[in-house]
């Protein structure tokens, strides 16, 4: 369940809930230790923390499409409890400039729906700027998908559009399954984004090499 399309449901009192996700930018969620994660992706570095526990599982590039993801010790890529996920779009912002991160979410959610029609859920928690860049972030949920091995699927996604290209930053956590519709914890799953920052997407310097302090040290 990664890419979809349909409407998310907004609430204006999350406003001050969505500076603080942006404005807080800390180095730790919650009490774990974190960790800087860097890569080229396509046209630009993609750069944000992630809690040093998770181990990767799964890294690949398909035509114009990229994914890693990450899991908690001891899991696996089809059998987890929580994963990190960060995936491109390879020239979707080249070629349809009028694309927002919103609507590309609103994809997203909808393919959460189109898998559990009965038990789906989302809330908008930012619509802004991370970074000088145009950004959404959303957490969707299905209570009950066959794509999630009979487990219920909450995750927190952040959309986040380039120069060239679309990117998502996500953290998802699998549970009991449900029949109905979740309960969406907006501060919990915040919380979990406010560890991932800062997000960040920087040039590509030729012949740099990891860690990359052009980014990493800006």
């Amino acid at each position: 369940m990664r890419l979809s399309r349909s409407a998310v449901a907004f609430a204006s009192s999350l406003v001050a809930l969505a500076l603080s996700l942006y404005t807080g930018l800390y180095a730790q969620a919650g009490s774990s230790p974190t960790v800087g994660r860097i890569a080229p992706i396509f046209s630009q570095l993609v750069y944000f923390q992630a809690p040093a526990n998770f181990v990767s599982v799964f890294e690949n590039t398909h035509g114009d499409r990229y994914i890693h993801e990450w899991v908690l010790p001891g899991e696996s890529v089809s059998n987890w409890t929580q994963m990190l996920t960060v995936t491109g779009a390879q020239d979707v912002s080249a070629k349809h400039p009028d694309a927002t991160p919103k609507s590309f979410a609103s994809g997203i959610a909808g393919g959460f729906q189109r898998a559990c029609p009965s038990s789906f859920a989302a809330k908008g928690i930012y619509e802004g700027q991370l970074n000088a860049r145009d950004a959404f972030i959303m957490v969707v949920s299905c209570g009950n998908a066959a794509a999630s091995a009979g487990h219920s699927e909450t995750a927190a996604i952040a959309v986040v559009k380039g120069e060239k290209d679309f990117y998502t930053l996500q953290w998802s956590q699998r549970g009991d399954a449900t029949p109905t519709p979740m309960d969406i914890d907006v501060n919990i799953w915040a919380g979990r984004m406010k560890g991932l920052m800062p997000l960040k997407l920087c040039p590509i310097v030729p012949g740099e090499q990891p860690p990359y302090p052009s980014c990493v040290g800006h």
